[in-house]
C-alpha cells in the first residue's frame, strides 16, 4: 500500500507542472494579444495596408493604373531632383547621427555627475523638443535672414550681409537645428542606461587605480552599448522629421545644398506624380529597413 501511494503522488508531482506550463503559456498568449491586438489593427489599418497600396501603385501607371513594371523606378533613379536629394539627405544623415550620438552622450555624462541638479539640466535640454515648429521658424528668421541678427553682427565687423538661407550655410544651419532640437531626447536615453549601471564596479576600479578615462572607455561605455542601438535607430527616424521647419522658412524649393527627400516628396505629391512618389518611397523604405536590420545584427553579434 505504502508503495502504490508513493507511487502515485510521484505521478501527480510529475503530472501538476505538465498541467501549469501548458496552460499558463495559453492564457499569457491570450492576455497578451488582449493589449496588443488594438494596436495591430490599428497599425494594419492606416500603416500597412496603405504602405502595400503605395508598393502597388509603385509598379503601375500614375492615370491609368495600367502594370509598368520597373519603369516608376527607372524615372526615379534617372530623376535629377531624386539624386540631388538623396545625396544631401545622405549627407546629413552621415553627418548629424555621429555628432547626436557624442554630444548627446557626453551631455549625459556630465548631467549624470551633477547629483543634485541634474533635474534642471534635464528640463533645460528638454526645452527645445517644447518649443512649437512656428516659434522655432521664427526664431531662425530673427537669427538667419539677410537682415537678422547674424548679418547685423558680421556688418558691424566691416562684412557684407549674408542671406544665409540661400547660401551654402543653409545645410550647416538646418544641421544645427538638428542637433538643437534632438539632443536633449537622446540624452535622457543615454541617462537611462547611466542609471542602470553599478557603481560598485566603478569604485572598484577606482580602488584599484583607474582613471576617469579608463573607468569611461572600459566599463562605462561597453555597458551602453544596447542603448546605442536603441538611440542610433530613433536618431536615424527623427532625421526626418526636420522638413517642417526647412519646409516653413525656405519653402518647397530651398538652397540646393538643403533640398532633401522630403521636399521632393512634398512636390511630387503636390503636382500628383503619384507613381514617381511610390517608387521612391518604397526605394526609401526599404534602405532605411536594410540599415536598421544592418544595425540590429550588428549589436547581436557584438553582444
Amino acid at each position: 500500500m505504502e508503495l502504490r501511494l508513493q507511487k502515485k503522488q510521484r505521478k501527480q508531482l510529475h503530472k501538476e507542472p505538465k498541467h501549469i506550463s501548458q496552460n499558463k503559456p495559453k492564457s499569457d498568449l491570450k492576455i497578451a494579444l488582449c493589449f496588443i491586438l488594438p494596436s495591430l489593427i490599428g497599425v494594419g489599418i492606416f500603416i500597412l495596408i496603405p504602405f502595400l497600396d503605395v508598393i502597388r501603385r509603385s509598379f503601375c501607371g500614375a492615370m491609368n493604373g495600367q502594370f509598368v513594371g520597373a519603369n516608376n523606378y527607372i524615372t526615379v533613379f534617372n530623376n535629377e531632383a531624386f539624386k540631388l536629394a538623396s545625396k544631401n539627405t545622405i549627407k546629413f544623415i552621415v553627418v548629424c547621427i555621429p555628432l547626436l550620438i557624442v554630444i548627446s552622450l557626453a551631455l549625459a555624462l556630465l548631467v549624470n555627475s551633477l547629483k543634485k541638479k541634474n533635474e534642471i539640466f534635464k528640463s533645460m535640454f528638454l526645452l527645445p523638443m517644447a518649443i512649437p515648429v512656428a516659434s522655432v521658424v521664427l526664431l531662425w528668421q530673427v537669427i538667419f535672414n539677410k537682415n537678422g541678427l547674424l548679418s547685423a553682427g558680421i556688418e558691424k565687423l566691416g562684412m557684407a550681409p549674408i542671406d544665409w538661407m540661400n547660401s551654402d550655410w543653409a545645410f550647416w544651419i538646418l544641421v544645427a537645428s538638428y542637433l538643437w532640437r534632438n539632443v536633449g531626447y537622446n540624452m535622457v536615453f543615454w541617462l537611462a542606461g547611466l542609471t542602470t549601471l553599478s557603481e560598485s564596479v566603478d569604485e572598484a576600479a577606482m580602488v584599484d587605480g583607474a582613471n576617469g578615462w579608463q573607468r569611461l572607455t572600459r566599463i562605462t561605455l561597453p555597458q551602453l552599448i544596447p542603448n546605442l542601438f536603441t538611440i542610433t535607430v530613433l536618431s536615424l527616424l527623427n532625421s526626418f522629421k526636420v522638413f517642417r521647419e526647412a519646409y516653413l522658412i525656405a519653402g518647397q524649393y530651398p538652397h540646393d545644398s538643403m533640398y532633401m527627400l522630403q521636399h521632393l516628396f512634398n512636390n511630387w505629391f503636390m503636382s500628383l506624380d503619384i507613381d514617381k512618389l511610390s517608387a521612391a518611397a518604397t526605394v526609401v523604405a526599404s534602405v532605411i529597413l536594410v540599415l536598421i536590420l544592418f544595425l540590429q545584427k550588428t549589436w547581436e553579434s557584438e553582444d
